[in-house]
């Protein structure tokens, strides 16, 4: 009975390590970008429209517009809000989709804890929205199932994949400035948590190398 009562003890505070860790999770996303030299921001306006015809005027399209200006305009840009007064017109779009059943193995032990680890799951390779199939095909995961827990208990949850994808053109020549999107998987499907986090992805060290993609970390 001691040494129950030891391991117990023991094991208590590392659990809820491992427990308050995975709450933690910082999100994740996966960001494409090609760009030409952009024009230095002095004297320089712009414009946030949206892609999607459906969301224009629409306050949440307003709200994540906001997003995307406060990123330009902390590299010095100036927005203007009529896009015929703009030098370059940024457009936006965003979405998520219906979301997918993935299979979750928990191990349950003689004390009675849920091992919160476990096997990694893959990415996504489908697509939706205006910019066409994008997606990535190999996800991320952690962790390891550990048999002293006991029997495995099978569980199954959704996952929803996310994008934004944002475009910049020069009004006067009609020249593609930049171009880029990313995307994420996650628990859930709230665009609210999910399009702050993917922008701020997106415009972390800005405009990033053309071709590359690069996986962003996003520290919540």
């Amino acid at each position: 009975m001691t040494s129950h009562r030891s391991f117990v003890r023991l094991a208590l505070p590392l659990f809820l390590a491992a427990l308050l860790a995975a709450c933690a999770t910082p999100f994740k996303a996966d960001v494409s970008r090609f760009s030409a030299p952009l024009p230095a921001p002095p004297g320089q306006t712009f414009a946030v429209v949206s892609e999607n015809p459906n969301n224009a005027g629409g306050l949440e399209f307003g709200l994540y517009a906001d997003l995307v200006a406060a990123n330009l305009q902390e590299l010095g840009y100036t927005r203007v809000q009529d896009p015929a007064q703009a030098n370059m017109l940024v457009r936006f779009d965003y979405g998520v989709d219906g979301g997918r059943e993935r299979v979750r193995t928990d191990f349950v032990g003689g004390a009675g804890f849920a091992n919160p680890w476990f096997g990694p799951w893959g990415g996504w390779g489908g697509g939706f929205g205006p910019w066409g199939p994008v997606g990535f095909g190999r996800g991320w995961g952690w962790g390891f199932a550990d048999p002293f827990w006991g029997a495995p208990q099978v569980r199954s949850y959704t996952v929803y994949s996310s994008a934004i994808a944002l475009k910049i053109d020069d009004v006067a020549s009609g020249k593609r400035l930049f171009e880029g999107n990313a995307q994420a998987v996650s628990r859930t499907n709230r665009l609210q948590e999910l399009v702050p986090n993917l922008v701020e992805a997106l415009f972390t060290d800005f405009p990033g190398n053309s071709g590359e993609v690069v996986r962003i970390t996003v520290r919540q």
